[in-house]
């Protein structure tokens, strides 16, 4: 068929799809954004190459969205999504491209804004600083640890710094020294309700040159943003999630990514991905430098910089005043320790009086929200189940009601069992709600704040981070959100409820979860605004090893116990591990589907193949789930049983990544 002078490029649509031929009567590059026909629907879609004229019929490109096209790192980005975490292509570039980029939008003021080369940011100056920054001052052991990360060799560079070791003040300063090479820095950032403070910092140095994404911004806006940064011109300072990863920067000249080890750098859903190491490829694509930062790294990450002699310490608190904290372990077994209140000990009491007497304030620490964590019937012994998950709801004794935590899923208390019909529904276990109900009965005069994922929309962190530090509360009482990343300068005590509350957790990553949560929240108090720290730690397990470094703030001890533990059991660094899951209507066909799957695996000498188990969510509204667990001295050899595998099987792959 001829073409009358068309050209013809593989162009990769969004969607469920690989790279596919279509035809065009313009010269387009590589990293061109396209609007494109896909069966029935119109999608946007990255140009890759040209390509000969091929011997079938191929589609029309309906228009091109943008002249110029993405940096060429990005398309080099998603070709190593695609292949690394064994993804389409369409779903990898659905990273890249913002929801609505095929969209026209109206002119809006925040349009007029960028028009005038302003940038959308969070709580501060908006003022262009284009030659005048201020003064970024480094102590000696921070100058030792910025010259230590430009010599360090390879692209990605661990900075293990302990809390309040100055961490921020050498991400200002690369910052300062790529802008001043008119090169661009991405910060990311675990959460970016916790990051007003860090965003505050940066734009005094950068001013309107510091970019902002969140999730709260709008499709229209994050759009825009895209619009303005793809055609912008002179270095910039983007900070947000992961998904800062993506912006398109021509003149990327260096990547941070802050509080490294926290999880939310990967992504669960599909398409699945860490952040760490798609941020490294970038790097090393680049043949620029990836930082992470981190006072717990992951473990992996910490044995990889040793090797690769890319680990830099920062072990100085930058503050000559900080005190170090006084730990106290509480053993929750003795409940002598508990005669005033079966949640709080003596001791904690104690404290938290001694801190109202004298202004000062207290975090309350524990890893669980709700009221109660099971509601059962005394009769029968059933347990009150999520009819979409089939998990344990979880009592919320302030509105009375039961609530999944995983679908959001809630009903109204029952009076009496679904299952036998009889009274009497008990209710098991305590979370943030139940502690801020028993404080208030304990300390009626105290002005206490709960922060949890449980909090009414519209309150945000920020919002309760701005009256802590007005000494407007007494006693904060939170989950694993406090515990990452806030400078309370009133907090002189903390108070772990239950210490060991995640190791118990069937995850091989448990301990690991569980020594950075309280490294980081005991990190919290002695950061020198006041001349006391104190640290109430309650436990069932007071000899447990884990708590016990934690307690210690002895990083190096815990990475040694626990990267012998992983080398004894075969777990990461020392094997890749991969998760197959397989989703079913009945268990009896999902059980047939996964023990085959498990049986020709298990014929690779080069596998270690797990039993057949329930997956966490065993049981959901699409059928049940099941899961093998398979490791491996080399990732080429996952992703080659991967390859293997009869496509008829509803297979999902997790690669937990290194690089």
């Amino acid at each position: 068929m001829m073409y009358n002078g068309d050209m013809f490029y593989e162009v990769i649509p969004e969607g469920k799809v690989e790279a596919l031929t279509y035809n065009f009567d313009v010269s387009l590059s590589s990293g061109q954004i396209v609007l494109v026909p896909l069966g029935r629907k119109v999608v946007p879609g990255i140009v890759v190459k040209k390509v000969a004229q091929p011997d079938f019929k191929t589609k029309a490109i309906l228009k091109v969205l943008y002249s110029k096209p993405l940096p060429a790192h990005l398309v080099a980005v998603a070709h190593f999504i695609h292949e690394y975490y064994l993804v389409p292509s369409g779903q990898a570039i659905s990273l890249i491209l913002p929801n609505g980029v095929e969209k026209q939008r109206r002119k809006s003021k925040t349009e007029q804004m960028f028009g005038n080369n302003k940038w959308p940011l969070s709580e501060v100056s908006e003022t262009e600083h284009d030659s005048d920054f201020a003064e970024i001052r480094l102590n000696a052991t921070q100058k030792n640890a910025l010259e230590g990360l430009y010599k360090a060799p390879g692209a990605t560079k661990l900075l293990f710094g302990v809390t309040g070791s100055g961490k921020t003040n050498i991400y200002l300063k690369m910052a300062l020294n790529a802008f001043e090479r008119q090169k661009s820095t991405i910060l990311l950032v675990p959460e970016i309700a916790l990051t007003g403070q860090l965003v505050r910092v940066f734009s005094e140095v950068f001013g309107g040159r510091v970019v902002l994404i969140h999730s709260k911004q709008t499709e229209a806006e994050r759009h825009l943003i895209f619009n303005s940064l793809l055609e912008a011109e002179g270095p910039k300072i983007v900070i947000g999630p992961r998904s800062a990863l993506f912006t398109p920067l021509e003149d990327l000249g260096l990547i941070i990514v802050d509080e490294e080890h926290e999880s939310t750098y990967y992504q669960e859903n599909t398409p699945k991905y860490s952040a760490i190491r798609v941020a490294s490829f970038m790097a090393k694509n680049l043949g620029i430098s990836c930082v992470l930062g981190s006072a717990t790294p992951v473990v992996e990450d910490y044995y990889l910089a040793l090797r690769q002699s890319s680990l830099v310490r920062l072990t100085e608190k930058a503050i000559k005043t900080a005190v170090k904290p006084e730990i106290k372990i509480i053993d929750l077994k003795d409940r002598d320790n508990f005669r005033k209140s079966k949640y709080f000990s003596g001791v904690l009491l104690g404290a938290i009086k001694d801190n109202l007497e004298h202004g000062r304030q207290t975090l309350i620490f524990h890893n669980r929200r709700g009221s109660s964590p099971l509601t059962l019937c005394e009769s029968c012994g059933e347990e009150i189940l999520c009819p979409n998950c089939y998990l344990p709801l979880t009592l919320h004794a302030d509105r009375y009601d039961l609530a999944c935590h995983t679908c959001d899923f809630s009903m109204k208390v029952p009076v009496n069992c679904p299952k036998c019909g009889a009274p009497g529904l008990i209710h098991k276990g305590f979370g943030t709600k139940l502690l801020e109900a028993e404080l208030l009965k304990l300390f009626p005069q105290a002005r206490i704040k709960r922060f949890d994922a449980d909090n009414k929309r519209g309150e945000g962190l920020a919002d309760v981070y701005t009256e802590v530090l007005a000494g407007e509360v007494d006693i904060l009482v939170g989950t694993q959100t406090l515990a990452k990343g806030l400078d309370l300068p009133r907090l002189a005590t903390v108070g772990v409820v239950q210490a060991d509350a995640g190791l118990s957790l069937p995850d091989f990553m448990a301990e690991e979860r569980t020594f950075q949560l309280l490294t980081q929240v005991i990190g919290r108090v002695g950061r020198g605004h006041l001349d006391i720290a104190q640290v109430v730690v309650q436990t069932f397990r007071p000899e447990h090893p884990v708590l016990r470094y934690a307690v210690t703030e002895d990083y190096e001890g815990f990475s040694k116990y626990l990267l012998e533990r992983r080398q004894k059991a075969g777990f990461p660094p020392f094997r890749f591990v991969m998760k197959l899951e397989i989703t079913m209507k009945t268990e009896a066909i999902v059980l047939k589907k996964i023990r085959e799957v498990a049986r020709r695996l298990g014929t690779d000498k080069r596998l270690l193949v797990s039993v057949a188990e329930p997956a966490f969510h065993e049981r959901t509204a699409k059928g049940y789930t099941w899961q093998i667990i398979v490791r491996a001295r080399s990732r080429k050899a996952l992703v080659q049983a991967c390859a293997g595998l009869d496509p008829s099987f509803r297979v999902t792959i997790d690669l937990p990544s290194l690089l």
